[in-house]
């Protein structure tokens, strides 16, 4: 599976810790690793700040994952083109938001990628990749715990 982080997201620990934490994008890479090993499931991780770096990344992925998990960062609440990558992902597709945009300022609040997502996990911390990774896991494909 895919792992894939939009921009701002190499900054974790260090941009705005009061909303993303102070775990950086290192911490996130063992955690992602571990979680991964407990669930039987290997993961390729990026992050990209540019949206092309980013459309690029999870085209080229396709091929070699069944699965994405994404969080597209500021491109979700604008990107027409990650939305598009993402809709023609054809395995499942995991949206991941560290903070709980829904109750941000109203810009955050319109998730343009979400809609070509099958799950979004959104509030939960750097533990939402850890639950999006169980989603993925479930031999059955469901979402429910």
């Amino acid at each position: 599976m895919a792992v894939l982080n939009g921009p701002g997201l190499g900054a974790l620990g260090r941009r705005q810790p009061e909303i993303y934490g102070k775990r950086s994008e290192d911490d996130l890479r063992k955690l992602l690793a571990s979680w991964a090993g407990e669930l039987g499931l290997e993961v390729e991780y990026s992050q990209h700040d540019g949206e092309g770096e980013l459309v690029s990344a999870i085209w080229s992925s396709s091929p070699r994952c069944g699965s994405l998990v994404i969080n597209p960062g500021g491109y979700s609440h604008t990107s027409v083109a990650v939305m598009d990558a993402m809709e023609a992902f054809p395995g499942r597709v995991v949206e991941v938001h560290i903070s709980q945009v829904l109750s941000r300022e109203p810009l955050r609040r319109r998730l343009v990628t979400a809609r070509s997502a099958d799950v979004l996990i959104a509030g939960a911390g750097l533990e939402g990749y850890r639950l999006a990774l169980e989603v993925i896991a479930r031999p059955d494909g469901s979402s429910r715990a």
